[in-house]
């Protein structure tokens, strides 16, 4: 990592406009500057490789790799790497993968032009950021155990509307199983039924509706 100069960032979003304006407010500051932008996963990684920022400013949702994929690769092979998630989505599921994922920093699109500097340079300088009302929505998070990747998977179909039988034969297991995995959904979720399953699921960030 650089030890002298400005902190040399690497900015990952898949939309220009975003990029170009962090960018700009960027290098308005005299102790940054973008080395690098990517607007995928894979250049992200490939520029990280050629580049080595001392920040990686990236957003969670993007096509193809997830912010969070992004992290995971980067820091499986430099494991020293300083990440910051700049995203939208408050769901404490996305908040709470980020951050196992070795994410120094999460910030929401609509933190202010100051708190968004002030993050770059704590996690510069070796701290973790996360703004309070981040770190109250894992909150929710943390009582409740973890979903399987199969209940995961049972869930994306409910939610996408499909019903027992569906949900066994595209996943190729009996219906009986399927209506355990759902009672496991139902117990960790926190809810009696399945629309309240769904209603949490999306406001938590853990399915989308693409």
């Amino acid at each position: 990592m650089n030890s002298q100069g400005p902190i040399r960032i690497m900015v990952v979003d898949d939309h220009f406009v975003v990029r170009v304006g962090l960018v700009t407010m960027i290098n308005t500051q005299p102790d940054m500057t973008v080395v690098a932008e990517a607007a995928n996963g894979p250049q992200a990684i490939e520029l990280f490789q050629e580049y080595q920022p001392d920040i990686v400013l990236v957003d969670l949702r993007m096509p193809g790799m997830s912010g969070v994929e992004v992290i995971t690769t980067i820091r499986q092979e430099w494991p020293e790497a300083r990440c910051v998630v700049l995203t939208m989505y408050d769901g404490d599921e996305q908040i709470y993968q980020a951050l196992q994922a070795g994410a120094r920093a999460y910030l929401l699109k609509s933190v202010t032009r100051e708190d968004f500097l002030d993050a770059i340079r704590s996690v510069y300088a070796g701290q973790h950021h996360v703004p309070a009302e981040v770190a109250q929505r894992l909150v929710v998070h943390m009582p409740r155990s973890e979903l399987t990747v199969r209940e995961r998977e049972v869930l994306e179909l409910i939610v996408k509307g499909k019903g027992n039988k569906d949900v066994a034969e595209h996943l190729s297991i009996s219906e009986h199983t399927v209506k355990n995995h759902i009672n496991n959904i139902l117990n960790k979720l926190g809810v009696s039924d399945r629309t309240q399953a769904v209603t949490v699921a999306l406001q938590r960030g853990i399915v989308y509706l693409d």
